[in-house]
């Protein structure tokens, strides 16, 4: 942004200083244009020596070559003064402060020098032109520096930059002042040899062939340079509408810059907050870091325990896989031995019945053999009262009757 308004400045400052010779120069003409036919209205017919013609004719050559090597010198000036320009818009501010210092002690040693070899009627004309210069140019950089006043100024770069711009500006200034000097003393030589051709205007009288033949030379010259005047006044109005077109987009790119300078300044101070959001949020993510440490080393403690309890773990699976198979097989052992308890008790039971039921039996047998025993004891009690009946019977020689009635007795 710095480079672009010092280049848009430097077009205005030239532009500026452009219009000014050329007002100059279409006044100065007029003047001679006003003058010449009073010379000759005024002047007589009168007639000199064909020798001093010549005389006159060879100083008039010799003046032309000069001003046609001053025009040349000019020209030349122009260009380079057009290169340093040019290449004083590509090279950076730094530089060009360095070749302003330079540029100020050349200027100082040359100017001297200027002013001790011109004429004093020369340096009349000149200093009002480089004043009346002056003049607009100061009042040009008057309203630039205005014109930056009242630009709002925010950033101390801003100014800095404006520093170098006003330096930039008396840069210009300043090279342009040699050119309307050396231009000045270009208009101040034809200004001689005009007033040398309306001295002598009276001398050429007599000889107006020749002085014709110099007239239509001088008027074919001045009107080429009338040509190139009106093609640099036209090139001069198209970069003067540039210029136009320039500063209106210089004072866009101010209001641009104005706008930005507030934007960011709102994002300095976002920024700011954000910075000391981002400091607060640092400070939490060392605590949380150190937090995010700890839990680290918990965690590392936490594995190892998990290690050491997953070797554990192994080894009483390992314990409990063997107590599980021991006790499978003690599972099996004990089933083999129930089922071998079963199958006794079922066998003991089944002897138990058998037992119980010849048990049964026995004791079936043995009531019936008791009850028999008893019967038996029983006969044997008859049988024994019969024999004691019958040997009562015999010794007491009992009858039958009474027998009947023993045995009816022993029955009942």
């Amino acid at each position: 942004m710095a480079e672009r308004s010092f280049v848009k400045k430097a077009q205005t400052v030239v532009s500026q200083t452009k219009k000014r010779p050329s007002s100059s120069s279409k006044a100065e003409r007029s003047k001679r244009a006003e003058v010449r036919p009073q010379v000759k209205s005024a002047s007589g017919p009168t007639k000199k020596d064909t020798d001093d013609l010549f005389a006159k004719e060879e100083q008039y050559k010799i003046l032309n070559a000069e001003l046609e090597a001053k025009t040349a010198d000019i020209v030349r000036q122009a260009e380079q003064l057009m290169r340093e320009q040019s290449e004083v818009l590509s090279t950076p501010l730094s530089t060009l402060l360095l070749t302003d210092i330079e540029d100020e002690d050349n200027s100082r040693v040359i100017k001297p020098q200027q002013c001790a070899v011109q004429e004093p009627g020369l340096k009349a004309g000149t200093k009002k032109r480089v004043t009346l210069g002056s003049q607009g140019m100061c009042t040009g950089k008057q309203g630039k520096e205005s014109h930056f006043k009242a630009a709002p100024s925010k950033v101390s770069h801003a100014d800095e930059l404006a520093a170098v711009e006003d330096s930039a500006d008396f840069f210009l200034t300043k090279t342009i002042r040699s050119m309307e000097e050396k231009m000045n003393d270009s208009v101040a030589l034809e200004n001689a040899v005009e007033d040398n051709d309306v001295t002598n205007a009276g001398d050429n009288v007599g000889s107006e062939g020749v002085s014709d033949a110099q007239i239509r030379v001088l008027k074919a010259k001045l009107r080429i340079m009338q040509e190139e005047l009106d093609q640099l006044s036209c090139e001069y109005y198209k970069k003067d509408d540039e210029n136009a077109k320039l500063c209106a987009k210089i004072k866009e790119l101010e209001e641009d810059r104005a706008r930005l300078q507030r934007t960011t300044s709102v994002q300095q101070t976002q920024i700011e907050k954000h910075r000391a959001l981002a400091e607060e949020s640092a400070k939490k993510c060392d605590g949380l870091q150190l937090q995010v440490s700890g839990l680290h080393k918990e965690i590392e403690n936490l594995n190892r325990s998990n290690k050491q309890a997953a070797a554990v773990h192994s080894t009483v699976e390992v314990r409990l896989n063997r107590a599980l198979e021991e006790v499978e097989r003690l599972k099996t052992q004990l089933n083999k031995m129930k089922q071998m308890n079963k199958d006794k008790i079922s066998e003991e039971h089944q002897s138990k019945e058998n037992l119980l039921a010849e048990n049964k039996m026995l004791r079936k047998q043995k009531a019936e053999l008791i009850m028999g025993f008893k019967k038996q004891l029983k006969l044997i009690d008859i049988l024994k009262r019969q024999k004691m009946h019958f040997e009562a019977a015999k010794l007491l020689s009992f009858t039958e009757d009474e027998f009947m009635k023993a045995l009816d007795w022993g029955k009942s």
